[in-house]
């Protein structure tokens, strides 16, 4: 009796350790059959599930998610201490795009994604890729408005590979071609309007080779900018957008002017205030479309290792020399109307929005 006894023990110890050692375990079969393991803290340090979409990868070794859509795969997810071959999302997520929303591009799932505009104008939702080494590589987003012709935002990732200076500058300024011409400004509207044709994503956070910075040069990821602004605090500000991307592993950042509030956009007299701000003769601005009164920026750092996000807002009225105020991301929607970074769980984005942790933006 005495040494069955000792033999239950003895397996019931084990038991107790093997539960004790088991490890979150994602195992990934892709439609073609490749199979992919992740084990947290050995190939994997976290990971995010999308709800109703997908699941993002963050290996070790790497700053870049992998992403894998649920219509593309069939996996197991084993979690500490028993197995659940199908895991829930981390939490509710009411404000993400739509099953609808992502018809008008199916990218639109991505974390760095706002939600997309839900009225009557005609908009394009549109991704740029380029193809690296045999791979395809998600360069950057907006939103187009074809009844205004303006951007609404432009939106992408700053990740270690995609940050790598390989290329020069191209300058090759031009329509986009997933827009219908019609529907777009023009070569024509920038000459002689006293605006230059501002990045929203720049060139200089896309040398990571020429066909990704040649795409930065379309015009649906321009906005009519004074160039004192362009040239000064807006350039400022994306120097410091690449020094923050060096801190974390993903920045999911979205840039963007105002363009749908009547008071954000600018009228006569805002633009005469602005040539007087360059020491310009209003007469000397004359851009046919819209002019943004306000340009912005949402930022959201991701460190994988502790699993966090850090958020934060920068508004920058539409002048030389303007004063920058850095905000909640919270605070920004309710200046813009637009959901910052609506795919990510609601429980999550509203405490990353609600805060900005001065120490770690260094402002």
């Amino acid at each position: 009796m005495k040494k069955h006894l000792l033999i239950s023990l003895a397996l019931l110890l084990s038991m107790g350790a093997a539960a004790q050692d088991q490890k979150q375990t994602l195992t990934v079969t892709t439609r073609h059959g490749d199979v992919h393991t992740y084990i947290k803290g050995e190939t994997m340090d976290s990971l995010r599930i999308i709800d109703g979409v997908g699941i993002k990868v963050y290996p070790t070794g790497t700053k870049v998610s992998v992403d894998y859509l649920f219509s593309q795969i069939t996996y197991t997810f084993t979690d500490e201490p028993g197995t659940n071959p199908n895991p829930e999302p981390q939490g509710d997520n009411a404000n993400r795009n739509t099953a609808a929303d992502l018809l008008r591009n199916p990218e639109g799932w991505r974390l760095e994604f706002p939600r997309f505009y839900q009225g009557s104008n005609t908009t394009f939702e549109v991704t740029h890729t380029t193809t690296e080494g045999g791979e395809r590589m998600i360069n950057y987003s907006l939103e187009w408005d074809g009844t205004k012709k303006a951007n609404r935002w432009t939106c992408y990732e700053m990740y270690d590979e995609i940050m790598q200076q390989n290329v020069k500058r191209i300058d090759d300024f031009r329509q986009d071609h997933d827009i219908p011409s019609g529907m777009q400004t023009t070569l024509d509207d920038y000459k002689g309007s006293g605006f230059s044709r501002g990045h929203l994503c720049p060139s200089g956070d896309r040398v990571y080779s020429r066909a990704q910075n040649s795409q930065t040069f379309f015009l649906s990821n321009m906005q009519p900018q004074i160039q004192g602004h362009n040239g000064g605090v807006w350039q400022q500000l994306e120097g410091k957008v690449r020094s923050w991307a060096g801190k974390c592993d993903t920045l999911y950042v979205v840039k963007a002017a105002t363009i749908d509030k009547p008071e954000h956009i600018c009228t006569d007299a805002d633009i005469s205030y602005i040539a007087q701000k360059e020491g310009k003769p209003a007469s000397s601005l004359n851009f046919p479309g819209l002019v943004p009164k306000y340009f912005y920026m949402a930022l959201l750092a991701y460190d994988k290792q502790s699993d966090t996000y850090r958020a934060v807002g920068i508004w920058s009225p539409h002048y030389n020399g303007s004063q920058t105020e850095y905000i909640t991301v919270e605070e920004l929607q309710t200046r813009t109307g637009l959901d910052f970074f609506c795919n990510l769980d609601d429980a999550i984005e509203q405490a990353a929005e609600a805060t900005v942790d001065r120490a770690f933006w260094g402002i």
